[in-house]
């Protein structure tokens, strides 16, 4: 079931909007790859408009052999991707130069704990800096990194065509 969040949403704006959608382009024109397994783009239909909508998100955790991707809500459960998942969860995504037909489940609580403390112990310093920015204790612990698990949602994308090697 998907998370709720009471408080509203600190969207970016200004500057800070322009450069969080600045890779969208890059990915259009083929430029993918750059990113390497970091990003991917998500392709969503807005739930008001019906509209096609773009965003660029980071990869969390990606299972190659079982085809998923693991993506944080770092905006939480009201950021406009997320709650346009929740009414259509069947997407695609741009991974590199591919494209895949996926479809959202949305993580419990538990599994953000988990999910986050593999992050913060794989990217420490980009963790800390995430929780600071949210006002979640950023101090690097393991128990930093599960609070603020419990306190994002997280989405896997599975695709839709399973894959063998």
């Amino acid at each position: 079931m998907p998370q709720t969040d009471p408080k509203p949403s600190l969207h970016p704006a200004g500057w800070r909007r322009r450069a969080a959608r600045l890779p969208i382009p890059l990915f259009r024109m083929g430029l993918g790859p750059v990113f390497g397994k970091r990003l991917l783009l998500l392709h969503h239909t807005g739930r008001a408009t019906g509209l096609d909508r773009r965003v660029v998100l980071e990869v969390v955790a990606h299972d190659a052999i079982g085809g998923s991707w693991t993506v944080a809500s770092g905006f939480g459960p009201r950021s406009d991707w997320y709650r346009n998942l929740c009414a259509e969860p069947k997407t695609v995504i741009q991974f590199g130069n591919q494209h895949y037909a996926v479809t959202a489940h949305f993580l419990t609580r538990d599994d953000g704990v988990e999910i986050m403390a593999r992050y913060g112990r794989r990217h420490p310093r980009t963790a800390r800096r995430l929780c600071a920015f949210f006002d979640l204790a950023a101090d690097g612990s393991e128990t930093a990194f599960r609070d603020a698990g419990s306190a994002i949602p997280f989405v896997q994308l599975d695709d839709a065509v399973p894959r063998s090697f």
